[in-house]
């Protein structure tokens, strides 16, 4: 009988060190998930831009007229320095000449080769951006036609307005964190 009486004894002596071990334990392991996600959670950031200013009956492939190699050049001031924190890391464009030239002066700033993206497919241009550059800084040049469909495939919001047909100076930045909601900011430079 003293050895059953010893035994219930023990057992409410060590029940709450269990539980305060399993406690322990619980809040360690929601301590470095919580220091994981804190660490994991940056953001890319992606300058979505139309062509410059482009020479009028051209032909199919024209190049940039002086206004539009003035707006290249001013976005090459704008993002161009690589000295600083917080530069682009990629440029995408189509292999057409004129964003190809808009985006030349700032691919030099930056020592960067543009990368051929196609103009049919900005789902698919979206997923290629994130998935390459997690918490990066991206350009990428479009067409008048193609912007807001980029826009909208990388911030999920299905209110762009579409762009004049003289509107080449307007500029989106979308802000995609890795959890939470993607954002953006349309601009005019």
């Amino acid at each position: 009988m003293v050895i059953e009486h010893t035994r219930r004894q023990r057992r409410p002596f060590l029940t709450p060190i269990w539980l305060l071990a399993l406690t322990v334990l619980t809040g360690v392991v929601v301590c470095v998930f919580a220091a994981w996600l804190w660490v994991t959670a940056d953001s890319t950031v992606i300058v979505v831009v139309r062509h410059a200013e482009k020479v009028m009956d051209a032909g199919e492939d024209p190049p940039l007229n002086e206004r539009g190699a003035a707006r290249a050049a001013l976005l090459a001031r704008l993002f161009g320095d690589a000295q600083r924190a917080g530069h682009l890391d990629a440029i995408y464009a189509p292999p057409d000449q004129r964003s190809r030239l808009t985006a030349a002066p700032l691919a030099l700033r930056l020592g960067l080769t543009p990368a051929d993206v196609p103009t049919d497919d900005p789902r698919g241009l979206a997923r290629r951006v994130l998935h390459e550059h997690p918490g990066g800084r991206i350009l990428i040049v479009g067409h008048g036609n193609t912007v807001p469909a980029i826009v909208a495939a990388l911030s999920g919001a299905s209110d762009i307005p579409p762009l004049g047909a003289l509107d080449y100076g307007t500029l989106y930045i979308v802000t995609v964190p890795r959890l939470g909601h993607a954002n953006y900011l349309r601009m005019t430079y």
